[in-house]
């Protein structure tokens, strides 16, 4: 059975349509931004629109859940790497959906995207650490560190992100790498998760 392959040109809509609406949400919110003024920016067809999207909620919707698997994705394929290695990869992602980012950090946008990433990254650190430390993922003190890890990592992207990228790359992943590093020493040092 021939399986059909993705359309370049669909595939190119899409993400037109996607950097559209990040665009968007970075002047107003997304409850007064419309089809048209995505179709505008995305310079692409009202028509072509539905053909993909229900309405602009449908766009947002799908636009979040394919950011939060493809991120989900790549954290796992990244967890054995060491914490210099892990943000090099997680911020050359980043980097290269800017306006991606742009949506999700936005505070123009519901907030629920950065609240499911948020969740999704706690439980990812707090997996990893529970495999590496051969703890029970339920352990509070575990629980807690991967909510502080978490927090203060996408505080730094986040602000990295908001200030549209002012600071170079590297030396975002220098700081976050040397602050994870350091709550990792401090937690394993003092047998945290026993």
């Amino acid at each position: 059975m021939n399986e059909k392959k993705p359309d370049r040109r669909t595939a190119k809509t899409r993400k037109a349509l996607c950097n559209a609406l990040a665009e968007l949400l970075m002047e107003k919110e997304l409850h007064k931004i419309t089809v048209r003024e995505i179709t505008d920016r995305a310079d692409v067809n009202r028509v072509t629109f539905y053909k993909h999207f229900l309405d602009v909620y449908d766009l947002y919707d799908k636009t979040e859940s394919e950011i939060l698997v493809e991120l989900g994705l790549l954290m796992l394929k990244l967890e054995e790497l060491p914490p210099q290695e892990f943000f090099d990869k997680l911020t050359e992602y980043i980097s290269d959906n800017r306006s991606i980012f742009k949506m999700v950090f936005s505070t123009n946008a519901s907030g629920l995207m950065y609240g499911k990433l948020s969740k999704m990254t706690e439980g990812l650190f707090r997996q990893i650490e529970s495999e590496k430390q051969a703890t029970d993922i339920h352990n509070k003190d575990l629980e807690y560190t991967g909510i502080y890890r978490a927090q203060g990592c996408l505080a730094v992207i986040s602000r990295w992100v908001l200030s549209d990228f002012k600071e170079d790359r590297e030396f975002i992943i220098k700081t976050i790498s040397r602050l994870d590093e350091n709550l990792l020493k401090v937690t394993s040092e003092n047998s945290f998760f026993t």
